[in-house]
């Protein structure tokens, strides 16, 4: 047998090799399929019917089987938080394909059941044309396989009678052409088809003396189509998507294998060519992955530091809603980012998405609660402040005026220390409130002229206030002044507080010892003819700016009242004219106080 006909299967990678690599294609595969954990049931339902409009449906089978775990693990894991019943039953492509069914009406139905049964119809429907693809792959590469031995027996023949070498060679060159066009044969019986093929076509290398002139053209196109695959390679080997080029690379195997030998003064050399272009896109496909799977755990490293972040909100002490809408805003921020996060290390992907999933769940868990009794509060509330309401309109109607306006002070103070109710009841109950209190004071207050009429009372004391101005003795009228103040009657309401100020401002003017409830004797008694103690300047400021502080005090407390209703927003800035020209008096008497005190 002639050494340069030796066909060339020893330097080249076996069929066992080329496996390996398609599997780790397959693999890299798997690792890029999104994770569909992520999704919702109606999300998997919509991409699962996605795939099978597309034409490529029955060569994504993977991703197919994905999508139905993830929505019947998200489907078991919602029927659990809902307090149903999770066990579902996960079809597959061996399971007998059967029509999807909704409960009937006559029994509750769950929320879930019509979901489920649509997903369900997808899916059979997948089933059966699966299951009818790969009847008909089956066959494909049952006839495939015929196809090829067919082949190999006339292979044979030809390598056992070759006859005229002018005859046989076309015969041999027609037999690969066919074989190459021939498709996949069933995987068990790959190795055993190839094998024999390989072995006629080494055989009818070895046995035939071929015509040189015939051989060398042969050996010449060999050459020349080896030299394109080289040529392929190393521009596969420059390719920026190397996932593409490794599986592009597996063709030219493919390729390669089937082409017969070149003369053998070129074997070595463009093996070693095609070797070298091999080896470079091996590497870099080696290289990417561990890249990746270095990005991996850099992607790992920084979930764990969001799922703590998340934990630890999920643990804090959170008192007030604003906290809890101030949190979620940050749970929210957290999410975004961790959308933005890669995948992490296969191992440990859903690991960390389940960390970050159930941290996440308790926060808002948590937030759903403190809410629910946050409104049982106001709810509670709502039922004091209806208390309140009613009784004030019992009272309204009332014509005990001391008693009842006394009565309906200490309701509205009740009122302000309630905490708050639901924001849609709030404006709602303070009108009716408050108009419940306005119809008895204003009944009060336009009461007919008499002995006991506010409104009268309130000129009375106008005039009292005008003739303290306007007097001229010494201090022995204070008392008298005073007693004539106490024998008036109530005022209106809400010049209750203005009156009573314009009158200490007055007495105080007029009589420096007076400090509110009469006039001021040297230690405090009152025994006849006993000398009073002598009133400073000082004292007098003093004196002044105390009831001052005390009537700021007041009108501070009034306006806390008022701002519970957008109503009041006149009366309330009435009052707080009056508290800003308050507290502007007071400093003025500050500054008194501070220079008498430098001058002593």
């Amino acid at each position: 047998m002639s050494e340069e006909l030796k066909p060339e299967v020893t330097n080249e990678k076996t069929p066992d090799v080329v496996e390996n690599l398609v599997q780790e294609v397959k693999e890299e595969v798997k690792e890029t399929v999104v994770n569909f954990g992520e999704k919702t049931l109606a999300e998997l339902s919509s991409l699962f019917q996605e795939l099978l409009d597309s034409a490529d449906r029955m060569k994504r089978s993977k991703e197919a089987e994905a999508i139905k775990s993830a929505f019947y693990k998200k489907l078991s894991k919602e029927k659990a938080d809902a307090g149903e019943d999770a066990a579902v039953e996960e079809p597959d492509e061996n399971t007998p394909v059967e029509e999807a069914t909704v409960p009937m009406q006559s029994a509750p139905v769950s929320p879930f059941a019509a979901i489920e049964a649509g997903f369900k119809s997808l899916y059979n429907d997948y089933k059966k044309e699966r299951a009818a693809y790969n009847k008909e792959q089956d066959a494909l590469r049952e006839e495939n396989l015929a196809k090829k031995q067919a082949i190999i027996e006339e292979l044979k023949a030809l390598v056992e009678e070759p006859g005229e070498m002018k005859d046989a060679f076309p015969k041999f060159r027609d037999i690969q052409n066919r074989w190459r066009d021939t498709g996949p044969v069933p995987q068990q019986s790959f190795r055993d088809v190839n094998d024999t093929y390989q072995l006629y076509v080494t055989k009818f290398y070895d046995l035939v003396d071929i015509n040189r002139e015939l051989r060398d053209l042969d050996f010449k196109k060999n050459l020349e189509q080896k030299t394109a695959y080289c040529e392929q390679a190393e521009a596969l080997a420059e390719d920026e998507n190397i996932v593409e080029a490794f599986k592009e690379l597996q063709k030219l195997h493919e390729q390669w294998k089937d082409l017969g030998p070149v003369a053998k003064e070129y074997r070595d050399a463009i093996w070693e060519r095609f070797r070298a272009a091999t080896s470079v896109i091996n590497k870099r496909y080696q290289a990417h992955f561990e890249g990746l799977k270095e990005q991996q755990v850099k992607n790992l490293e920084e979930k764990t530091l969001l799922c703590e972040q998340v934990e630890a909100i999920a643990e804090k002490e959170i008192t007030s809603s604003t906290q809890w809408n101030t949190l979620s805003k940050e749970i929210e921020e957290i999410q975004t980012k961790w959308r933005a996060i890669g995948f992490a290390t296969r191992k440990e992907n859903q690991k960390i998405y389940d960390r970050f999933r159930a941290a996440c769940d308790k926060f808002y868990t948590r937030k759903r609660a403190s809410l629910t009794e946050f409104k049982d509060s106001m709810n509670a509330n709502l039922e004091k402040k209806m208390a309140i309401i009613e009784e004030a309109e019992s009272l309204k109607t009332s014509t005990d005026w001391k008693a009842t306006g006394d009565r309906l002070i200490e309701l509205q103070k009740q009122w302000k220390e309630i905490g708050a109710v639901p924001r849609k009841k709030s404006e709602q109950i303070w009108k009716r409130f408050r108009a419940a209190c306005d119809e008895f004071f204003t009944a009060r207050d336009n009461r007919p002229a008499g002995p006991g009429n506010v409104g009268a009372n309130l000129e009375a004391k106008k005039a009292l206030i005008e003739e303290i101005k306007a007097y001229e003795g010494d201090e022995s009228g204070a008392a008298a002044f005073q007693e004539k103040w106490n024998a008036i009657g109530f005022v209106p309401f809400k010049e209750k507080d203005a009156i009573n100020a314009a009158y200490r401002e007055a007495m105080a003017e007029k009589f420096p010892g007076f400090g509110g409830r009469g006039t001021r004797r040297q230690g405090g008694g009152s025994r006849p003819g006993a000398e009073r103690k002598p009133v400073t300047e000082k004292d007098r400021l003093k004196e002044q700016f105390n009831t001052l502080q005390q009537e700021i005090q007041t009108y501070e407390n009034n306006i806390g009242f008022f701002g519970l209703s957008k109503g009041a927003e006149k009366l309330k800035a009435q009052m707080q004219e009056k508290i800003d020209a308050a507290k502007a008096r007071l400093e003025e008497l500050k500054a008194k106080i501070r220079s008498i005190e430098t001058e002593e």
